[in-house]
């Protein structure tokens, strides 16, 4: 019998092993839990049991426990904590918890994981799937389900050793594009992001892939890709919601290290928004104007002086078509209207090759596509001014339309103010904006724009004064094959004033100005594998300009007629780029776009003596042109290169070199923009204006991409761009070539900018060092300046610094801050009077040798949202704000006047106190 007592101790031990481990599974929780946070609920289980819990902090942060339980399961313990909840969880044989939400996992694999797939040549095809519960509901549920299908994308063997992937992302809800998301894989190390359509191309050798898509505001998903040969598929994601705790933004989360954009902002309209600004209504421009070498001359002016370059150097696209004027009512607001725009993108230097044209930066604006689900609208109310915008399917996931209006009733205001000059006065305008998007097939897509602003105005007199934009466009998208797509725009841009006065008969009199601007573009995309990205194409524009016409008005008019000859021109350009990734750390970009313009007939073209300075005196000769003979050509290339190499996962150098031509100019009375700013084009007295910029750049990121920051460098030379002789006329000068002179400059600087995108408290500070000089040295003595030594331009002003900060309290309540500080703009002062011939005359100083009050200024917004119940009539909220918070008196301008004989200074400030602001905008 002996033999037994080792057998039956054995068995002992073998049951007390198992009957421990079920124990351990089936360990029972006792406790009393009032309002606990989920995350302090499952930290004291795992104190009482060998359980170990996975979530998401931010998906359960809004989750708090109330329960009374005594030696309770923990299966039924856990069960009552999630009831009436979207959250699951399941226990695997670790004793590890799974928490998640809206769909329930198996810790297990089917029995059938490890048996053969079958195959399929249909591109996209499911070819595996795990049943998901049936309560799941809603989007989530038809995101996370495909999650885990694995697609087969082509037939077996037909792909050889690489195929190229492509598709669109698309919102879920609205079924419009994701413009920018990241689609990656991380073995091999291989991604690319969507364009402004939405779609991708990625080549890849053929087999199994976790293909992840990451995109600002979007929920970050994946898709479980057999790929075999070329194929589609499409991707569905879902719009963020900014949880209570933090948002961690990892959208193209290193791309500040990795891409090879130099000098390039993106903003959506999401972070727009959260920057307070003047009138408590979004504003594209003011947002622009808080990144580094972004600056203006000063309070009400959305002129944007970018890296020492004049307004007119800024090429400003609306869906591809251009706007000459970007702002309404006195330049307080921007041209566009927030609820309708989708992106922002700003180039300041290694300028894309497709684009060209201007000299300093472009600012391509884009617009939301509508929603392809559903009918929806949005709107705001605010103290000047009101906006709604309604969209919806026309053809229910393959057509959309958008909708939008905004209009303003600032008179009221006008009317409050005690001084008569402005009581008297009126200011209001409107914009339209219409958009349609069609997809005919998988192939074939149409995208229309139609956009139109109107300002009026009138400032304590007869004077009346009008201005507008009007654009459109036509986009026919074609797709050859998942590596080739091309692009075909068509789009007309137009812009005039008109300056109306009519109290006094006599003098009653009609001044207009006009320019059109028609243009065929051709853009070609082609991914030969994931070392290179081919960028190639052509776009040509017809520019028509009426320079200006001063007619009487009425009958009893004494006006003499002046009408200025009409000037056209053809701007034509070529272009191809390749970026190429040498090695994962070095990528290089190259590419040459070269222009060629055309001055055309009818018009006459007045000679000047050569050597001699351009005036009536030695004007030596007029020359006629008929309609469509070439007056002056003009043409060269423009390279584009830029280098990037990584140091290392987070940090990277890059450098670039690029060269603008511009053949149009812009001539102005004054600092800012101006409503009755002239364009001109070049001709044979005035040559195209040539830009050369050198970057250089340093970027690093922090804690774990959470933190962007970058130092880069800049110089540039600038030349034959247009600047005034002393007394110079520009309004209705049919001579205008004797009264500006062809200049040249420099500009040099240093931009520091460091950008938080997560948790409760975020934004961005920017700081630059730079300076912008001008020279006027060719040409005759008299046509110098300063002696023909270089001064500041206009728009020179060495130190800016901004700071934009958000903190959000909960998921209803957050505050924003902007604070800003520049260096004063540069200012010509009188110094003295003396007599000449017994005539009074002032001695002024060096041009632009002093300079105004330095600028500062903090504003401060509070957003409060409405509750996030699902199933409301409309979603609302409000923005509380103060611009100006300290009242300090910027000036926006100096000025002079004779008192008792005597010269005085004044300083003119436009906002001189806090302004409060309550806006309430909506949705549904």
């Amino acid at each position: 019998m002996k033999p037994v007592y080792p057998v039956l101790l054995l068995l002992f031990f073998v049951l007390t092993c198992f009957s421990g481990a079920a124990q351990q599974t089936e360990k029972t929780v006792s406790g009393t839990f009032d309002k606990l946070p989920f995350e302090q609920f499952a930290r004291q289980l795992e104190a009482q049991t060998s359980l170990r819990f996975y979530f998401e902090s931010g998906a359960v942060d809004s989750l708090f426990v109330t329960l009374r339980v005594q030696n309770q399961p923990v299966r039924t313990v856990l069960e009552q904590a999630l009831q009436n909840t979207p959250f699951r969880f399941a226990i695997d044989d670790e004793n590890r918890v799974f928490i998640t939400s809206g769909v329930s996992i198996s810790p297990r694999l089917p029995t059938e994981f490890y048996q053969p797939q079958s195959t399929s040549a249909v591109a996209g095809r499911v070819a595996e799937e795990e049943p998901l519960p049936t309560e799941n509901t809603g989007r989530s549920r038809y995101v996370s389900a495909a999650e885990y299908q694995v697609y087969e994308i082509g037939g077996p063997g037909s792909g050889g050793g690489r195929a190229t992937l492509a598709g669109h992302v698309r919102d879920l809800k609205s079924g419009e594009p994701a413009i920018g998301a990241s689609i990656y894989t991380e073995s091999p190390n291989v991604g690319t992001t969507t364009d402004q359509f939405g779609s991708y191309s990625l080549t890849l050798p053929v087999g199994r892939y976790d293909l992840k898509v990451r995109g600002l505001g979007l929920k970050n998903t994946k898709r479980q890709v057999v790929l075999r040969s070329d194929g589609k598929l499409d991707i569905d994601v879902e719009e963020d919601i900014i949880p209570l705790k933090e948002v961690i933004i990892e959208a193209e989360k290193d791309k500040n290290v990795s891409g090879m954009q130099m000098g390039l902002e993106k903003l959506d309209i999401k972070t727009m928004r959260q920057v307070p600004t003047a009138f408590g209504e979004t504003d594209i421009l003011r947002v622009v104007l808080t990144l580094p070498g972004v600056k203006s001359v000063g309070e009400g002016s959305t002129g944007l002086n970018v890296r020492g370059g004049s307004t007119d150097q800024n090429l400003i696209l609306f869906n591809d078509a251009t706007i000459y004027n970007p702002s309404h009512l006195f330049g307080f607001f921007s041209a566009f209207n927030p609820d309708v725009l989708q992106s922002v993108e700003l180039y300041k230097s290694a300028i894309p090759a497709k684009y060209g044209g201007r000299l300093s930066s472009v600012l391509d604006i884009t617009t939301r596509e509508g929603n392809k689900k559903k009918f929806s609208g949005s709107g705001g109310i605010g103290p000047l001014t009101s906006r709604l915008t309604l969209e919806g399917p026309l053809v229910k996931d393959k057509s959309a339309f958008i909708v939008s209006g905004r209009a303003s009733y600032s008179d009221w205001i006008l009317r409050q103010l005690k001084d008569n000059n402005f009581s008297q006065s009126a200011a209001s305008f409107y914009d339209l904006t219409a958009y349609i998007s069609h997809e005919f097939n998988d192939k074939n897509a149409l995208y229309a724009t139609a956009y139109q602003s109107t300002d009026r105005f009138r400032l304590a007199g007869d004077t009346t004064y009008r201005y507008q934009n009007q654009t459109a466009s036509l986009k026919w998208r074609h797709t050859f094959n998942n590596k080739f797509y091309g692009v075909l725009t068509g789009a007309y841009s137009h812009y005039d004033y008109g300056i109306k006065s009519d109290m006094n008969e006599a003098t009653a009199s009609d001044l207009t100005y006009r320019i059109n601007q028609n243009s065929l573009r051709a853009d070609f995309n082609y991914y030969p594998n994931s070392q290179h990205t081919i960028e190639f194409g052509g776009s040509s524009l017809l520019y028509n300009i009426a320079p200006g016409s001063f007619l009487p008005r009425g009958e009893a008019s004494l006006i003499v007629p002046v009408v200025l000859a009409r000037e056209q021109a053809l701007e034509s350009a070529l272009y191809a780029s390749d970026r190429y990734d040498i090695t994962p750390r070095l990528s290089l970009a190259v590419g040459l776009r070269y222009s060629f313009f055309q001055a055309l007939g009818p018009r006459d073209v007045y000679r000047y003596a050569p050597g001699e300075a351009r005036t009536l005196a030695t004007l030596t000769d007029t020359v006629r042109y008929a309609a469509g003979k070439v007056i002056a050509n003009y043409h060269g290339p423009e390279y584009r290169m830029s280098a990037r190499y990584s140091l290392s996962d987070n940090s990277s150098v890059k450098a670039s070199y690029n060269r603008t031509r511009q053949y149009i100019h812009q001539l102005s009375n004054t600092a800012s923009v101006s409503p009755a700013d002239v364009w001109k084009l070049s001709d044979t007295n005035i040559r195209p204006q040539v830009g050369d910029q050198y970057s250089v750049g340093y970027y690093r990121n922090f804690k774990n991409n959470t933190i962007e920051a970058s130092v880069e460098t800049y110089y540039k030379s600038l030349r034959d761009f247009v600047d005034y002789k002393s007394g110079a006329t520009l309004v209705l000068n049919p001579h205008i070539e004797t009264d500006i002179v062809n200049a040249e400059g420099k500009a040099y600087g240093v931009e520091v900018f460091v950008k938080k995108l997560t948790g409760k408290l975020n934004g961005w500070i920017s700081y630059t060092y730079s300076r912008s000089l001008v020279r006027v040295n060719a040409g005759t003595p008299a046509d110098m300046i300063n002696g023909g030594s270089y001064y500041p331009s206009n728009f020179d002003k060495p130190h800016d610094m901004t700071l934009v900060g958000n903190y959000r309290f909960s998921r209803r309540f957050s505050t924003s801050m902007n604070f800003t500080y520049s260096t004063g703009r540069p200012i010509t002062l009188p110094l003295a009077e003396y007599y000449v011939a017994n005539s009074k005359r002032l001695f002024y100083s060096d041009r632009n040798a002093y300079r105004v009050p330095d600028y500062l200024r903090l504003d401060l917004a509070v957003n409060i949202e409405g509750s996030h119940k699902v199933k409301k009539l409309a979603h609302s909220s409000w923005t509380v704000g103060v611009y100006n918070l300290t009242g300090r008196r910027n000036p926006y301008s100096i000025y002079f006047k004779s008192v008792n004989g005597q010269i005085k200074g004044y300083k003119l400030s436009v906002f001189g106190q806090p302004i409060p602001t309550v806006t309430y905008n909506f949705k549904f």
